[in-house]
């Protein structure tokens, strides 16, 4: 177990969040009381760096807990239950912030003890009061000591040493401080594929099974085919049983919320829906709002960001082709600045739905790093602003792999904040659609690749773990929530309790994750965007695109097109009616053996040594679907509820009983 707070669960209406006082003690100003989870648990005598300049400048946020931070929860959840008198009975956001937002009393205690120990108050928003003041004020003024840790990802920050504590006279006013603690947490677009122009080479499908590879080696028995081009909103459409006639996301406004923004935006989705014979957008139906400026564009990889914004707006439109979208960008890719795109769109409840295709590991969070996302969510809930959030694409992040290596992960983790239990996370399948737009099967997504060499694939198939593992859905379980009310007699036991390092958890946990839509690129998204050519100039191509990037948007598209079904302004946060939808045909539910018991499914594809140019040698790659991790790291398809593919993708009624709430 990695040493994170468990954020403890009240049982109302289905589990929500506690935010318990903290330990109370003595300290410089009296009687004070602990921030719990302040104190990250890598900040430890063994990994001491430094002690940093007493005279240096730290900046920070207080965040406000508000009148009755129970009392919102309770509310978040009751607005949420189907069985509530109050579901689906949401406040705007006046209301909610007159019946649980801090009062102008507390907001001034805070700004008054704050200045009175000696540090600057800089601005303050709805959500907290921001401040700044040397190293020695603030450790004073926290009763802490700060100091240079080396944190898990071997880089310097500088931490607490202790949790942080304040008076007892504004405690019931604070939620949390951040900043103390200046580890960046950098979150990742979901995304499985390069940055870049990705040529494809040939030959691929049209539609599965459309060109089998019959001058290539054999695997298990039997010719396989081809990997898929790219599918078009419409096969998509059709797969998951969405009306065109019917099912657009008309009067519905979907944010999403990435960081940067793509200078060719909107003009890039104007000129793939014009080629793919979709509907533009129209005057006035997508928006963006930017902040001031950005920063850190080289740690953030700025260009992957545009990349991802592309698709996930083309991803929501192909679903739902008259919803709005508001594009929501953040100044970079660490949480805060995600933390006030999310806090933007409710404050002003700019939109129904939010799709977020990022992620980070649990890995050296603490309560206090997720309550200020959790806070933000609940409130959404109240105003009926749903949260979907991409699972990740590498399984249970085994740092042997690639993709783990990527992530800088030292150990199994599930993904945040896709954790969270007030958000909806999306995980990733593979995806077969028929020459007629038909819906053949899906399994659950994780590749092993090995290589043509020599005329065999080498290794045998499905090849070596974790070498031959590419990407996969993320999922796994929580080690820093408790199973939520509504996972209850859904998930198993031997899921919710079995935690990433093996353990037993006396406590079933959360489970990630929650529904799933294609992710995989061997079955991915013909998707389109500007960039630099073979040629050495800028210009618009299609590519095919995979990953949870790609599986949250199509699913908020969806989700879209039930909130328009149910002639409301919004749904709200799903995942109570979505559970008690488990096991009905609202679902497919995905197995591991869609053929049959015991048959391979696998694909072949061919790739260019410069996917970026369409240049150099081109390998012939064999891809075995539906192996999420193997051993400790495996997460697997099963029937009902499992941890790959969560309750299953939608199917046709999907839209209908969510729309009606029907279980």
């Amino acid at each position: 177990m990695i040493g994170l707070t468990v954020i403890g669960l009240a049982a109302i209406g289905f589990a929500a969040a506690t935010r318990a006082a903290g330990a109370t003690g003595t300290g410089t100003g009296g009687a004070r009381s602990a921030l719990a989870g302040t104190h990250p648990a890598w900040a430890v005598a063994s990994r001491l760096v430094a002690s940093p300049d007493a005279s240096s400048a730290l900046s920070a946020r207080l965040y406000l807990a508000g009148r009755d931070p129970s009392a919102l929860a309770a509310y978040a959840a009751a607005v949420s239950d189907p069985g509530n008198r109050s579901y689906r009975k949401f406040l705007s956001v006046s209301q909610e912030r007159a019946r649980y937002g801090p009062s102008a009393t507390q907001v001034d205690a805070v700004t008054r003890w704050l200045s009175a120990a000696g540090l600057r108050v800089t601005g303050s928003t709805q959500q907290y009061v921001a401040f700044t003041g040397s190293v020695q004020a603030v450790d004073r003024a926290f009763a802490v000591r700060l100091a240079s840790f080396r944190e898990p990802g071997g880089a310097i920050a500088m931490a607490p040493a202790q949790d942080a504590s304040v008076p007892d006279s504004i405690r019931p006013s604070v939620l949390t401080v951040l900043g103390l603690d200046t580890a960046s947490v950098v979150m990742k677009p979901a995304t499985a594929g390069p940055p870049a122009a990705f040529y494809r080479a040939a030959p691929c499908s049209h539609y599965y099974g459309q060109r089998v590879a019959t001058n290539e080696p054999r695997a298990f028995g039997r010719h396989v085919p081809w990997g898929v081009c790219g599918y078009t909103p419409r096969q998509l459409r059709s797969a998951y049983g969405i009306d065109d006639g019917i099912d657009s996301g008309s009067g519905v406004t979907v944010a999403v919320i990435d960081a940067y923004a793509s200078p060719y935006m909107p003009r890039d989705v104007n000129t793939w829906a014009s080629r793919l014979g979709e509907p533009k957008f129209a005057a006035g139906q997508y928006r963006q709002v930017r902040p001031h400026s950005y920063n850190d564009e080289a740690q953030c990889a700025a260009s992957g960001w545009y990349e991802e914004q592309t698709l996930d707006v083309e991803a929501v439109h192909s679903m739902a082709p008259d919803a709005d979208i508001e594009y929501v960008s953040a100044s970079n890719c660490t949480f805060e600045p995600l933390l006030d795109s999310l806090t933007w769109v409710v404050n002003n409840h700019a939109a129904d739905i939010v799709s977020d295709s990022w992620t980070g590991g649990e890995q050296g969070l603490t309560a206090s790093d997720t309550a200020a996302f959790d806070q933000v969510f609940e409130e959404g809930a109240t105003e009926g602003i749903g949260f979907d959030f991409a699972s990740g694409d590498c399984g249970y992040d085994d740092p042997a792999t690639q993709c783990g290596q990527a992530d800088e992960s030292t150990e199994f983790q599930a993904g945040f904040p896709s954790s969270s239990i007030w958000i909806t996370a999306v995980g990733g399948t593979s995806l077969a659609i028929g020459k007629n737009g038909n819906y053949e099967w899906e399994t659950g997504w994780g590749s092993m690749m090995v290589p043509l060499k020599s005329k065999h694939w080498t290794p045998a198939p499905p090849g070596r773990y974790p070498v031959s593992y590419q990407y996969g859905s993320g999922g796994g379980t929580s080690m820093l929530y408790e199973q939520p009310g509504y996972q209850a007699g859904v998930v198993p036991q031997s899921l919710a309790t079995r935690l990433p390092d093996g353990k037993i958890s006396k406590s079933a946990m959360r489970v990630v994750p929650d529904v799933a839509m294609d992710a995989d690129p061997s079955t991915g998204f013909l998707f389109g965007e500007t960039v630099r050519l073979r040629s050495g100039k800028s210009g618009f191509m299609f590519s095919r695109i995979g990953g949870t990037s790609l599986a949250t948007p199509l699913f908020a598209g969806l989700e879209a097109d039930a909130t328009q079904a149910a002639n409301a302004r919004e749904l709200g946060f799903i995942n109570p009616t979505l559970y008690l939808m488990a096991g009905t045909n609202a679902f497919h539910d995905i197995t591991g053996d869609p053929l049959g018991r015991g048959v391979r499914i696998a694909l072949v594809r061919n790739e260019w040594a410069n996917t970026a140019k369409g240049t150099g040698k081109i390998s012939t790659e064999l891809y075995t679907l539906g192996l999420d991790g193997i051993g400790a790291a495996a997460l697997k398809e099963a029937k009902g509820y499992d941890d790959v593919t969560g309750l299953g993708s939608p199917a046709p009624h999907f839209i209908s009983d969510l729309a009606t709430g029907n279980s």
